[in-house]
């Protein structure tokens, strides 16, 4: 069984009475008998001054890239890391004045862009220099802590889907990445991370012992976490990556799309441990709402062997190679970037895009990373905290 670090910082967290505390927190941040970190807090009779708040607000009640302006009244500012501009993802210098420490408890998804890990980056680096405990409480990784998979980063394309130097499926635990952010980035800090109790590399998420709680509108479910590391992609797209419907990332599909044969193409690439089925869907908001568009739905069958970032690379590629006349690669703001190609920013670069429209092969587009997955293992093993 799991403990979280949640769990252990409150086993010990007498000596933080007297602090002047904030949390960094949303509706994922509990305890096992599901009590919210604030209000154990408050209970105890801690000093919570501030909660802050990552991507869709304290209790996930926006979608994404949808500024946050409304909060719950809990009795303690609730200021939202996520506003109209960049700027709003850096606490303001008033909120941080009063404060001794920073208590950071979000759950993750295990993927360089899920935004949770960059509101941690950037908070870290508003706090350079400053006399500001920060305090990681880990969490489980979802896709589990040993596999590898994707570019690294081309810091020319740091985002809020990409403020940290890691492959897309990294294996690492959010504490272990604001070790590696901080040494990554020289940052003058005073950190400290509660690691978990329990928790084995190899895990997945359902091996925990824990509920993973629904993270946002459109990562709702474990399944939905595991193929997000490759169906995020889409949002690169001009194709729906299932927002608007009630399987968010495990549907996609176009109006130029034929599902079929969509499906036939992808079969005779014999990827492990997934199956794609032809299907049509309407969604209710976000691309193509309120069409009627074709498409494949995927289904995991083995999670140990699933790639999914691969799989989504081959996605978009093989939908390419058959509509290419009628894909586009978004070129309008994305996160708040409208410099690069919103499919460059998530990839990391500009490198898979261009290889996809010079129509070069598969093999060579899905080894094309291989290196950069490689040089990072050992990068990884040096911040590993937990055994296999």
């Amino acid at each position: 069984m799991v403990k979280t670090g949640l769990e252990k910082f409150l086993e010990n967290a007498d000596p933080y009475k007297k602090r002047r505390l904030a949390l960094i927190a949303n509706q994922t941040s509990l305890t096992r008998d599901f009590q919210y970190s604030w209000d154990v807090l408050k209970r105890r009779g801690f000093h919570l001054k501030r909660i802050f708040t990552p991507e869709h607000g304290l209790f996930a009640t926006e979608q994404d890239q949808i500024a946050v302006v409304r909060q719950p009244d809990l009795n303690c500012d609730v200021v939202s890391l996520y506003g109209k501009s960049f700027a709003s993802l850096t606490p303001q210098e008033n909120f941080l004045d009063d404060l001794d420490t920073v208590l950071f408890d979000v759950q993750d998804v295990g993927c360089r862009y899920y935004t949770f890990v960059n509101t941690l980056a950037l908070f870290m680096k508003a706090l350079e220099k400053k006399d500001i405990e920060i305090i990681v409480l880990d969490r489980p990784n979802p896709l589990g802590g040993i596999e590898i998979e994707g570019p690294l980063l081309n810091k020319k394309f740091l985002s809020f889907v990409g403020m940290v130097p890691v492959p897309v499926r990294h294996g690492m635990t959010v504490g272990e990445l604001a070790l590696f952010y901080r040494d990554a980035e020289k940052l003058d800090i005073h950190l400290t991370l509660v690691k978990m109790d329990g928790w084995k590399r190899r895990m997945l998420y359902r091996e925990t012992g824990l509920l993973l709680i629904f993270l946002s509108h459109n990562t709702p479910t474990e399944n939905t976490a595991y193929v997000y590391p490759g169906f995020c992609l889409l949002e690169g797209l001009n194709v729906s990556e299932g927002r608007g419907t009630a399987t968010p990332f495990q549907w996609t599909g176009a109006p130029f799309i034929e599902p079929y044969e969509l499906k036939r193409c992808l079969e005779s690439v014999k990827m492990q441990g997934v199956v794609f089925r032809p299907v049509y869907f309407k969604p209710a908001f976000h691309k193509y709402a309120g069409q009627v568009v074709g498409g494949v739905g995927v289904h995991i069958l083995d999670m140990k062997k699933f790639k999914p970032f691969s799989v989504g690379v081959t996605l978009v590629k093989t939908i390419h190679d058959l509509y290419h006349e009628h894909l586009v690669f978004r070129k309008d703001v994305y996160e708040f970037n409208s410099t690069r190609p919103a499919f460059d920013l998530l990839t990391g670069s500009s490198r898979i895009r261009k290889m996809i429209q010079a129509i070069s092969s598969l093999e060579d587009v899905l080894n094309s990373w291989k290196d950069e997955e490689r040089s990072f293992v050992e990068t990884k093993e040096e911040y590993s905290l937990y055994a296999h």
